[in-house]
């Protein structure tokens, strides 16, 4: 291909890149929003999705309380010691009521925070940023079912979204500071008499270098060493000096007194980071297959050096990435399988359903394999083939069911019936008399939902399909046909 990093070719840039590039950069567009950006053309198209500061947020007024788990008062404390010293049963069942009526506060704000945030995807005027926020949530993953504090994996979201696009230091920083991953990594155990190795181990395994990458043993070591001390009090990142190991420490041949800011700065010079946070960007937004090609590895390694060119600044990396050939090359086109919430948000942005009911769609992504706010491991979602099996691949068929006509495979669902206008998405093939021709719009559908080229086999039953029918255009129909594309195993894939 030559150099996979060059800019496309701006005549290169039409109806079919821009689609593949919303779809990758965000969460898909109507076929009008998709026409927008070819007008814009690549580098403007490219920047409206990049640079986002300016655009839209949505759900910002939504209030959740940061206080359901906070820690017992002074008060709180001398009452329950009291009640074990008199052995008053009575107040200590009390207090262990009032104890379990919080934490199933807490648990019902997560789920609403699960429902807020999917929300925010479905409508929000920047979907590279909660691409990017999902991204690093499912890179730096923790769970709520380990952290049990609701108020902090809503405080890790922000930090993330708030930092998704800016510089990857900040990023590492901001993660070894956070008290959802503290707690999920045991850093707040983690002393100078008993380090723990837990949040060191990951950070070079898992976030910044890759498994066995250019680290020994002794580094996690050394660095849980540089990390002790660091924890949370209340809501709040707290550095025990009292905890820090301020003793004399050797990481990846650096040596001195070093700290957990010296660390994340030491790591950050290793070649070997840009090349990880570069293949989980390509793998990502640009090719999930297993395996690499040669154009991928070149990829790779010129995303890397893009990243440390711009001292790990993300948004001129992301900038090159999505202006390059080989981000729009045929093979890494529908290479990608969709995530859960990539399917459900895709379908709502993309088809311009009404998204009927949140719950439901939360309830769906659980099944499918992708629990907000609950990534399965530290190792985030394995992504791929695996989001793909007898078990999931029923539900991704019947969420887009659902999405399109408000019917699960049970029937009509109670309170999801809005009406769905589909013709929105056939308008603009009218002629001048204003009639529309079957076999142009079966093509067109066939293109909008599948987000690229659907073979003659393909369009040949939809075709059928539609001649069986009568072959008339009309929104009852339309909706048919995408009923029959979400079922076809090609939507399965971004």
């Amino acid at each position: 291909m030559g150099n996979v990093f060059q800019p496309l070719p701006s005549k290169d840039f039409d109806y079919a890149a821009a689609q593949h590039l919303l779809n990758r950069a965000g969460f898909g567009g109507t076929p009008s929003q998709v026409r927008a950006l070819v007008e814009l053309g690549l580098d403007a198209a490219v920047d409206y999705l990049v640079n986002f500061e300016g655009e839209r947020v949505s759900n910002e007024g939504v209030e959740f309380k940061s206080d359901i788990l906070r820690a017992q008062t002074p008060e709180e404390q001398e009452t329950l010691r009291r009640a074990r010293i008199a052995k008053d049963t009575e107040t200590i069942a009390r207090l262990e009521r009032e104890r379990q009526q919080r934490q199933n506060e807490d648990r019902a704000q997560i789920a609403a925070m699960k429902r807020w945030w999917l929300a925010r995807m479905i409508e929000s005027g920047r979907p590279l940023q909660e691409k990017l926020t999902l991204f690093w949530h499912g890179h730096f993953a923790t769970g709520y079912r380990t952290i049990e504090n609701s108020w902090h994996m809503l405080m890790q979201n922000g930090m993330l979204r708030s930092r998704c696009a800016g510089n990857f230091a900040e990023l590492a920083r901001g993660i070894v500071s956070d008290p959802a991953m503290l707690k999920y990594l045991d850093n707040d155990e983690n002393r100078k008499a008993s380090p723990n190795e837990n949040l060191s181990r990951e950070l070079l395994e898992l976030f910044t270098l890759g498994e066995g990458n250019g680290y020994s043993e002794r580094d996690i070591k050394e660095g849980a060493r540089a990390l002790t001390g660091r924890t949370f009090r209340g809501n709040e990142y707290f550095f025990d000096k009292n905890q820090h190991d301020g003793g004399g420490k050797q990481i990846l041949r650096r040596s001195g007194n070093l700290t957990g800011d010296d660390f994340i700065s030491i790591i950050l010079e290793q070649p070997a980071c840009s090349r990880f946070i570069a293949l989980k960007l390509y793998r990502f937004f640009v090719n999930d297959a297993p395996g690499l090609t040669r154009d991928g590895a070149d990829m790779i390694e010129r995303l890397a050096k893009a990243l440390r060119d711009a001292r790990y600044e993300l948004r001129p990396a992301l900038r090159a990435l999505f202006r390059s050939q080989g981000f729009y090359a045929r093979e890494n086109r529908l290479s990608i399988v969709k995530s859960p919430t990539q399917l459900m948000v895709q379908t709502v942005r993309g088809l311009g359903t009404p998204a009927r009911s949140v719950d439901r769609l939360v309830e769906a992504g659980d099944l499918m394999g992708q629990e907000l706010f609950q990534p399965p491991s530290v190792k985030g979602w394995p992504g791929g083939r695996s989001w793909i099996n007898t078990a999931t691949m029923f539900t991704r068929q019947n969420v887009a069911i659902f999405l399109l006509t408000g019917r699960t495979n049970r029937g009509p669902a109670s309170g999801t019936a809005e009406p769905y206008d589909a013709m929105h998405l056939v308008e603009h093939l009218r002629d001048a008399s204003g009639a529309l021709d079957s076999r142009e719009c079966v093509r067109s559908l066939a293109v909008v939902a599948l987000g690229g080229d659907p073979g003659h086999e393909r369009l040949r039953e939809l075709e059928d399909y539609l001649a069986s029918v009568g072959g008339t255009i009309n929104n009852e129909r339309v909706q048919a046909l995408l009923c029959l594309i979400t079922a076809m195993p090609e939507y399965q894939l971004c």
